[in-house]
């Protein structure tokens, strides 16, 4: 349920765009400044029971410290690997990167005062003077070329490094100044500088911690907060770093408690034991919001939930399968019983979000005519008997990592059932999910898996990108010459009209050949107690430093 890094696990090493496997460890998973409520247009949002939010109420003053709820440990917060919610939901707070990702989910500078793009295949960072590290050393150009270069090492094995393959040198131009020269024009690597991949950490920290870098000791980073304490198998504890350049943290500690079981992560939030999270379980709102111990809140997301095609080889070769099972799929049952009704099904596989400064037309032309939500049995059955696939054998992948997966996988199946497929269900362990997004070994013999993707950057584009051939994301090994000329357009317009208009195209090309089915909208969830408030309630807080906004509550 977490999207490996493009190419990259649960949600990197990767492949152009985070994807997010639908986990419900991850349970709930996960924009827009001021949203205007539920995605419309391209989603059927009539079943929709949430209101969405541009935020949390601001905070009224310091608190000593806040706990937090996180479904996982990270193995490591060596930003490279930094591919999943756990490890960026920790790291946003204690690392910056050249430019950042706002609440609101703009791009704006970072370490990096300013960048420029003097020609097409040159980027130019112009950094902050005077910004200190944890370990008490100033920035330098030094260590933002070490820190980018960490990224494209081959060794490290980093979960961007494919954000970095059109990159052909990153160098020192002056002592605040950093240039990365492309090999052609990318439209998608400045955006990138606002996630993991833009991080930037000493190099003589990390060069003295060697191969224990983000596992202990500290992460020689810039951020409002520093590692202090790594209690294994527990907590993480952050403490308020004074040296820092911007606004001075409302929290003096933040204690962030992994809570793996959903319902335990539910008990702690409504005891006070912990006193919030994101990610919440989709089986817990209903608690949470009547719990009166304080307030769920969902705002704009950039995730979709699909069914992953893994294999084109056998009956989900043919269209007219994947199209039956589309029509036979009970999404807005799904959306209910899955999602906890806060949600939207849909036929498209990019969050509508994510076509934020597309111009009307274009917004229009790459969600009208997209397949239909609604279920229709009758047709359905037609196209497997004009198939010739009755009684076609089918795996999906399943997993008691939260309802959100198995529910979708049930609800798969039993589409199946009703149009005359024989749908197995291939129960995965939770902490072996994440190698169907790894490893091809763990895909064998399975035809489709539940999948979430989320955005990691505001930019339909990285999504569609994973249809490309040879993507990391492309499990199934689609190929279309036409498509990835498209997608080779996009990455090169750097004029955002010009680029939404060509990925508009691919958006219709990947609904009417149902790369992967569309099944819901899915927004970002966040529960805060009555003891704190200021949390942004968009997925921002993968790569914003989210806990540095809250404090007490009025």
């Amino acid at each position: 349920m977490t999207k490996p890094p493009r190419p990259g696990p649960r949600g990197r090493r990767r492949p152009r765009g985070r994807y997010t496997a639908m986990t419900g460890a991850l349970a709930g998973l996960a924009v827009l400044a001021a949203c205007a409520g539920p995605p419309n247009g391209g989603a059927d949002s009539s079943d929709a029971s949430y209101t969405l939010s541009s935020g949390t109420p601001r905070a009224a003053g310091e608190i000593d410290s806040f706990s937090w709820a996180v479904y996982a440990e990270p193995p490591t917060l060596d930003y490279t690997v930094a591919f999943d919610y756990p490890q960026n939901t920790i790291l946003s707070n204690v690392c910056e990167s050249l430019m950042r990702w706002t609440p609101g989910l703009t791009v704006e500078p970072g370490l990096a005062r300013k960048a420029s793009n003097p020609d097409p295949t040159t980027w130019v960072y112009d950094l902050r003077a005077g910004v200190r590290f944890h370990d008490g050393r100033t920035m330098s150009a030094d260590d933002v070329v070490f820190s980018l270069e960490r990224q494209r090492d081959p060794d490290n094995a980093a979960a961007w490094a494919q954000m970095f393959q059109n990159v052909t040198a990153v160098t020192r131009t002056g002592p605040l100044q950093v240039t990365v020269k492309l090999k052609r024009p990318d439209s998608q690597f400045p955006q990138y500088m606002a996630t993991a991949a833009g991080v930037i950490a000493s190099r003589a920290g990390v060069e003295k911690a060697g191969r224990d870098y983000g596992t202990t000791g500290g992460l020689a980073c810039t951020g409002p907060y520093e590692l202090h304490t790594w209690h294994k198998g527990r907590s993480i504890e952050l403490r308020r770093f004074d040296g820092y350049r911007g606004t001075r943290p409302k929290a003096a500690e933040v204690v962030l408690r992994f809570l793996t079981d959903p319902s335990a992560r539910t008990n702690a939030l409504l005891s006070g034991e912990v006193d919030g999270g994101y990610l919440i379980p989709t089986e817990s709102y209903t608690r949470l919001r009547q719990s009166g111990t304080g307030t769920l809140y969902f705002g704009e997301g950039l995730s979709t939930v699909n069914v992953s095609i893994t294999n084109l080889k056998g009956p989900l070769g043919d269209l007219r399968v994947r199209r039956a099972l589309s029509l036979a799929l009970d999404r807005s049952g799904f959306v209910k019983a899955g999602l906890g009704n806060a949600g939207s099904a849909t036929g498209s596989l990019t969050a509508r979000a994510a076509w934020a400064d597309a111009p009307e037309p274009t917004r229009n032309a790459a969600f009208n005519g997209l397949p239909p939500t609604e279920a229709d049995l009758e047709k359905a059955k037609e196209l497997i008997q004009e198939a010739g696939a009755t009684g076609a054998k089918l795996t999906v992948a399943t997993s008691s990592i939260g309802q959100d997966v198995s529910l979708l996988a049930t609800a798969v199946q039993a589409a199946g059932t009703r149009i005359g497929l024989d749908i197995r269900l291939r129960s995965i362990a939770p902490n072996a999910f994440t190698a169907l997004f790894t490893d091809p070994g763990a895909r064998e013999g399975i035809d489709m898996f539940p999948l979430t993707y989320y955005n990691s950057i505001t930019d339909p584009l990285d999504l569609l990108a994973n249809f490309k051939t040879g993507a990391y994301l492309n499990f199934a090994g689609y190929s279309d010459k036409s498509f990835d000329e498209g997608v080779d357009q996009a990455t090169a317009a750097y004029d955002p009209e010009r680029r939404v208009g060509i990925v508009a195209k691919l958006q219709r090309h990947a609904a009417d050949n149902l790369l992967w089915i569309p099944v819901a909208e899915w927004p970002t969830s966040v529960f805060l107690n009555k003891r704190i408030t200021g949390a942004p309630t968009t997925i921002a807080y993968m790569y914003y430093p989210w806990a540095a906004d809250v404090g007490a509550a009025p």
